[in-house]
């Protein structure tokens, strides 16, 4: 199942990995470990950020996911269900329309 994993940053301890330079690394390892669809860093609540569409086939997988980011950074991690149009198409809108109305 794909979904995108929220991650924000409390200024400590990523300004220390960006003061002594090793931020890039420790996200480039965590990226290659993981291997996200796709990563975005941004600013999230005047935090920094980073929103990763990941693909979860088993529970067991989130702290794999998740588990650096907390370990490295101190960061807080949200994983939210993530449709295609594709996948919407198949959920049977229609039919629970109809159950539900």
């Amino acid at each position: 199942m794909r979904m995108i994993l929220n991650v924000e940053f409390p200024p400590e301890p990523f300004n220390t990995a960006v003061r002594n330079g090793t931020v890039g690394a420790i996200i480039g390892r965590i990226l290659e470990a993981i291997k996200p669809e796709a990563t975005y860093f941004t600013e999230q609540n005047g935090r920094r950020g980073a929103f990763l569409v990941v693909q979860v086939e088993r529970d067991s997988q989130i702290p794999m996911l998740a588990e650096p980011w907390f370990l490295h950074f101190n960061a807080e991690c949200k994983f939210r269900i993530a449709m295609t149009p594709q996948d919407l198409q198949q959920a049977g809108l229609e039919e629970l329309g109809k159950q539900w109305a």
